[in-house]
């Protein structure tokens, strides 16, 4: 083979790398995949067997297309690695419990819940909301809060709370 098909060879796959950057970075935005993070996390013992939990959350979407939420779930892994899954709350029930329950705090934002749009390059606050079928005690010493937002299409958020493996940690040292 000539030094010119080479020549010829590495120009062509060249020109086919830049092509599938240039496809790459022109679709970014079209890739739904917002970020978040939980800001506060609140709760309530709800009898001896239960708990309802509040989380504040700040979420972004990236994408150039709005993010219908379909479902929102929220779950909790206890300090012995075992995960429980919340019960979500609606919107309704939330408007009661802080109303009645004055304990866990006023209700600073929407409830984000199923059909809620979250607008294209928005960072938008809302509250998760979800009541866990376990005692309370688990609450305080857990190693995170996790939320799941799934959008109608299938993409899927996972925000985690921070700081909840340093809580912890002081529960474990006391």
């Amino acid at each position: 083979m000539s030094r010119q098909f080479w020549t010829y060879f590495i120009l062509s796959l060249a020109l086919v790398a830049a092509g599938v950057g240039v496809a790459f970075y022109a679709n970014q935005r079209a890739h739904l995949a917002p970020t978040g993070e939980i800001l506060k996390v609140r709760s309530l013992a709800d009898g001896d067997d239960g708990a309802i939990v509040f989380a504040d959350v700040r979420i972004t979407n990236w994408a150039s297309i709005p993010f219908v939420v379909n479902s929102v779930q929220m779950s909790m892994e206890t300090l012995q690695d075992e995960v429980a899954t919340a019960t979500p709350l609606s919107k309704s029930d939330v408007e009661k419990i802080s109303k009645a329950y004055k304990l866990i705090g006023p209700k600073y934002n929407d409830v984000l819940g199923g059909q809620d749009k979250i607008p294209p390059g928005k960072t938008i606050d809302f509250m998760a909301a979800g009541r866990f079928n376990f005692p309370p005690r688990f609450l305080e010493p857990r190693k995170t809060l996790r939320l799941k937002i799934q959008e109608v299409d299938g993409a899927v958020a996972e925000l985690v709370e921070k700081g909840a493996e340093k809580g912890a940690e002081k529960s474990a040292a006391k």
